[in-house]
């Protein structure tokens, strides 16, 4: 190992300037030469990182790893995200046998067979606000105008909280999703929206309707199997994460393609949906926003890229670079819209692999395979250079995307 491989570099790392889709230079060089190694964090502690795709996916995949932010050595990245994980219990926080239980009680809404179901609507809601795009003011924030409503109505819908709300759900989990706010202030934002779903919960107890929330109140909170406070906290999870995660995608996938006009054009002129699902997952891969990675704390000594991790020992599991290993995916720099890229872990991998993810898919789906083709001449407002992205917050993304057409 080199002297500066022997140093232990802060975590969360620096992206570069001019790479805005790219791991930071120096994850990747530790993926290339030291894949399991040590980290400092915020509050001086030292963790380990993985960086390497078959590694990431054995440790996700492992029993003795665990989630449970109140073990002691497990890694909190920041203040606010200790704060965050000391307030909220949610499924990201549960070990099985609670984390099966919890899990199970929504499977059944996520299933993929139920979210190829609501592509109609979902078109519906796409073309829709596409069509409000275009008799609008040109050029217009495709962040505003579309890429935050279209998983915003879809999410309020499948949960059965009201749209009409909107403004008030994404400000609170606006505070949510930033890593460099006061703690205090995104944990009163959490206690607000958490109050905000526990009445709706009553109310949907009261009079339940066809959506998530009325059939936990029905089938959990009056059994009294859960409170209403764990069913808000489980609306809360999926309510951010829903809207959040889905919104990133749209806007910096959106970028990405039109900063890569050969990828682009394969989408806007081909007409195979198996073209769009596969590109759809390339650009899950290639830009892998949930860049504050997946955090455990182990209960039993392992061995990870011949590395022994000592109990009580935290690790991250960098999913960006195991994203763009070589050994999982040629040319992993490259945008590539005809890769089999499939089983990228942009989603996680093991148990608590994003219980989301068919819906995430079809949304995706319909979005990069109606945009283009409806808005062929779409193209930036602003040179790429010009535009700001948000590496503070939990899901990385593009603070605003002008564009034109």
């Amino acid at each position: 190992m080199t002297d500066a491989l022997q140093e232990t570099p802060m975590f969360p790392m620096a992206r570069v300037a001019g790479c805005p889709f790219d791991p930071p230079p120096e994850l990747s060089r530790r993926s290339e030469q030291a894949p399991v190694s040590r980290v400092r964090l915020w509050d001086g502690s030292t963790t380990w990182m993985v960086t390497r795709y078959a590694d990431v996916r054995a440790l996700l995949a492992d029993p003795r790893v665990s989630v449970d932010v109140a073990e002691p050595g497990f890694p909190h990245t920041n203040a606010v995200s200790k704060a965050r994980d000391a307030q909220m219990k949610t499924l990201m926080q549960m070990d099985a046998p609670e984390h099966t239980v919890h899990r199970r009680r929504l499977t059944a809404d996520f299933m993929v067979k139920k979210m190829e179901a609501l592509r109609p609507t979902i078109q519906r809601i796409v073309d829709g606000l596409i069509d409000d795009l275009l008799a609008g003011p040109n050029p217009a924030d495709l962040v505003e105008t579309f890429a935050l409503p279209v998983p915003s109505l879809v999410i309020c819908e499948l949960l059965g909280v009201p749209y009409a709300d909107r403004a008030f759900f994404q400000r609170v989990a606006g505070k949510l999703v930033m890593d460099e706010c006061d703690p205090a202030e995104a944990m009163a934002a959490s206690e607000e929206l958490n109050g905000y779903l526990e009445k709706l919960v009553e109310e949907k107890n009261a009079e339940p309707g066809d959506d998530v929330l009325s059939r936990l109140a029905v089938e959990q909170y009056r059994t009294g199997a859960m409170t209403r406070g764990e069913i808000a906290t489980m609306g809360q999870l999926l309510l951010v994460a829903g809207h959040d995660t889905t919104a990133n995608m749209i806007a910096l996938g959106t970028t990405a393609l039109l900063t890569n006009p050969e990828q682009l054009s394969a989408i806007r002129d081909g007409a195979d949906p198996a073209l769009v699902a596969g590109a759809v997952e390339e650009l899950l891969r290639y830009l892998s926003i949930t860049h504050t990675e997946a955090r455990r704390v182990a209960r039993d000594d392992l061995v990870i890229g011949g590395e022994v991790i000592r109990r009580g020992e935290g690790i991250i599991a960098v999913k960006s670079t195991a994203n763009r290993d070589p050994a999982a995916f040629p040319d992993p720099d490259a945008l590539d819209v005809h890769r089999n890229a499939r089983h990228h872990v942009a989603f996680g991998y093991g148990a608590h692999q994003c219980l989301g993810q068919p819906l995430a898919r079809v949304e995706l789906q319909v979005v990069f395979g109606t945009l283009f083709r409806r808005v062929p001449t779409l193209a930036l407002a602003v040179p790429p250079q010009d535009l700001t992205f948000k590496p503070d917050a939990v899901f990385y993304g593009v603070r605003d995307l002008p564009v034109t057409w």
